[in-house]
């Protein structure tokens, strides 16, 4: 097997004896969350997602699990629908990011704290450089629609996966150094 030989791969690392990927196919499998994120915001930036088509497929899933809803209500509903999507899918797809730049950053800065903050700084600039592309995108496709607001939106998506990532690991590691302090 690949990894049983070292020779056959200088770059590869050593965990706990055994060798691990090696470092490019290591860090390649560390953007793919980021790769597969972006192929998502692509497919969902087509005139088949606008709203137009979405609330075709939408309006009777949310009829079977809610009942129904008179037409002037769903334009509401609906509209929430897609700013959560928007939200919670550009959030999403910065953690991608973040993971990639994570790892990619692992040679430059070993110390975590510094590591972390320069992979949110990129994720978050990656994050709204898609975005941006995205709402350009879109103001060239018939029935959809460009706005600036959706940049903001999807940002504030962006940044509140990172707050949130922030306060998970500094939690645990909180927890951790408390743990080894009372060893």
């Amino acid at each position: 097997m690949w990894a049983t030989n070292p020779a056959m791969y200088p770059e590869s690392s050593s965990f706990f004896g055994r060798n691990v990927l090696p470092s490019r196919l290591r860090l390649f499998l560390h953007w793919i969350p980021a790769l597969v994120g972006v192929v998502i915001i692509l497919v969902e930036s087509t005139a088949m997602m606008s709203a137009e088509h979405t609330s075709r497929w939408l309006l009777p899933l949310w009829i079977h699990l809610f009942g129904p809803i008179s037409p002037d209500r769903w334009a509401v509903v609906h509209h929430y629908i897609r700013k959560t999507g928007h939200f919670v899918g550009y959030g999403t797809v910065s953690l991608g990011f973040f993971e990639g730049w994570r790892v990619t950053l692992e040679s430059h800065w070993r110390a975590w704290r510094t590591r972390f903050r320069y992979a949110a700084a990129l994720a978050l600039l990656c994050t709204l450089l898609l975005a941006s592309w995205d709402e350009w995108h879109q103001s060239f496709l018939p029935g959809r629609t460009s706005s600036v607001r959706d940049v903001g939106l999807d940002f504030c998506g962006a940044l509140a996966a990172q707050l949130t990532l922030f306060c998970i690991v500094s939690f645990f590691g909180k927890k951790q150094a408390v743990r080894v302090a009372a060893a």
